[in-house]
């Protein structure tokens, strides 16, 4: 499998209990075969207003063809109005851990 065909499929969400649902869910339907989060803090604009808060940032390691299902997956799950989902190829990486990556995610039922 070419190493370039993986992607990284980033969100956030507001809370700890949010990224564990969602974490679970991506993981569970097999759209991802890991799913990490952590703590971030952020500054961004909305609605006018430079806002600030902590937030918990989502990586998805997945195949790049299930990329689109992944985005329509999270948009659906997901409670922000609109949501980061940020998709970022993966241009290499341990061959065995890409591979894993697929097989993973080729058990999806």
């Amino acid at each position: 499998m070419d190493d370039t065909s993986y992607v990284i499929v980033t969100t956030t969400v507001e809370t700890e209990d949010l990224a564990v649902k969602l974490a679970e869910l991506i993981t569970s339907t097999r759209l991802a075969a890991c799913v990490q989060f952590w703590p971030i803090r952020s500054v961004y604009w909305w609605q006018g207003k430079m806002e600030s808060g902590t937030e918990f940032i989502l990586q998805c390691k997945t195949p790049a063809n299930l990329a689109p299902e992944l985005q329509d997956f999270i948009r659906t799950h997901h409670p922000y109005e609109i949501p980061e989902i940020i998709v970022t190829p993966i241009l290499g990486g341990h061959p065995p851990y890409l591979n894993w990556i697929h097989q993973e995610t080729s058990k999806r039922s």
